[in-house]
């Protein structure tokens, strides 16, 4: 089997993981049949994971809204923090306005998101 076709197959595939990880420790030897067997059908679930359940990277208000929740702070408190006006934070927020290069630069710093995200690369 090449890939997995299928949900059913893929819930199968998951079983049997299931079974093998009761028998397979850090201490099993890689050319033990059940390591072996372990190791190529989590590369098949992953892979249709991969294909049919993939994960987006999350976008700049996601993470902005995390960070606020995370550090229990309102808009407002934000704006402040930032040093950005609530008005253009609200926008920002709203998704009717990119930050500017500046306005970047501290949301990354500030809030410790990845620049990559903040500039949307």
């Amino acid at each position: 089997m090449a890939k997995l076709e299928n949900e059913i197959q893929y819930n199968a595939t998951m079983q049997r993981i299931e079974e093998l990880l009761k028998v397979v420790d850090n201490n099993t030897l890689p050319n033990d049949k059940n390591y072996i067997e372990l190791t190529l059908l989590s590369n098949l679930a992953a892979d249709y994971e991969d294909e049919h359940f993939p994960v987006k990277k999350p976008s700049l208000i996601e993470l902005i809204r995390l960070r606020m929740f995370e550090m229990k702070i309102s808009q407002c408190a934000l704006a402040k923090l930032l040093g950005i006006s609530s008005s253009r934070i609200s926008e920002i927020l709203s998704g009717k306005a990119e930050p500017t290069l500046k306005q970047a630069r501290v949301i990354s710093s500030k809030l410790n998101i990845s620049p990559d995200i903040v500039l949307g690369v």
